[in-house]
């Protein structure tokens, strides 16, 4: 699911910010971007990430702002500058006119200004501790998304009730005109039949159109995708699956059909099952 979190922290050497925005895909699919200040941490940060999140393609990004504090630790190495001053002397006393040196040309000396040593230990736990609040700011974003989709399946999951009613409450009626059509058609051919294998006929017309298995398994199915939303988790494959279920359950009443009513119920109930397929692959 989408996603989108920003948390800031300031630390007494700097400041730190993680930005994280997650979008759909069918895999956890994580790209790091750390300050080299920080490298040190990015096995626990996959971990952070690993342990909050299982789908979705994640981009999280860590800045760090050093503070004044971090600029202050820079120290002067004085033996260095009095030996580098020692020696400028002796090679000016060398040269006939010696241009002008100035003490900014001594300070971009190698090594001239050193950074005093400082534990990394505070820094790394404090953008740890930033990156799990911003990981549970985004997961609050997701809540909401995944509530949204919810309620989108379960209203699909009403919708195809809806057809399933129709085609059975149709069904009998449907039988029956097929039957009068097959009456009246050999009538109109005036062709003698035998009235023992004209409903030998309707039944195995009955058998080949009946659709009330399908009907069933469909309702079955649904049941089974709304307790599967009912209890959390992480739950897309499932759903895909009985995504696969419900479309093979209604190809199948396609195929069947003997009425328009009953070909259009199954026409919607795809496009149903097709909705709610597009959704799902948003869930993790």
């Amino acid at each position: 699911m989408t996603g989108f979190a920003r948390r800031e922290f300031t630390a007494a050497q700097g400041t730190l910010v993680w930005e994280l925005r997650t979008l759909n895909h069918r895999y956890l699919d994580v790209t790091l971007r750390l300050p080299e200040e920080l490298r040190a941490i990015e096995a626990r940060a996959r971990e952070l990430i690993n342990t909050n999140l299982r789908r979705g393609k994640l981009e999280a990004v860590l800045r760090f702002h050093p503070g004044p504090a971090s600029s202050a630790a820079l120290a002067l190495d004085e033996t260095l500058v009095a030996n580098l001053l020692a020696l400028q002397q002796r090679v000016e006393n060398m040269m006939r006119a010696p241009a002008p040196s100035s003490a900014l040309d001594v300070l971009k000396w190698p090594q001239v200004l050193v950074r005093a040593e400082v534990d990394p230990g505070e820094l790394h736990s404090a953008a740890l501790t930033l990156l799990e609040e911003t990981l549970s700011d985004t997961d609050e974003t997701r809540q909401r998304e995944g509530a949204a989709i919810r309620d989108l399946i379960l209203q699909r999951c009403t919708d195809i009730r809806r057809q399933l009613a129709i085609v059975r409450a149709e069904m009998p009626a449907i039988i029956e005109g097929q039957r009068r059509r097959l009456t009246t058609r050999l009538a109109e051919l005036e062709a003698r039949f035998d009235a023992a294998r004209l409903e030998q006929e309707l039944v195995f017309l009955v058998q080949k159109t009946d659709v009330e298995e399908e009907l069933d398994r469909t309702l079955v199915h649904l049941e089974e995708v709304e307790r599967v939303l009912a209890g959390g988790g992480a739950i897309g494959r499932r759903l895909d699956f009985l995504m696969q279920e419900l479309n093979r359950e209604a190809n199948t009443l396609g195929s069947k059909s003997i009425d328009t009513a009953t070909t259009l119920a199954s026409v919607e109930i795809k496009v149903a099952i097709e909705q709610m397929r597009e959704q799902i692959q948003n869930v993790e």
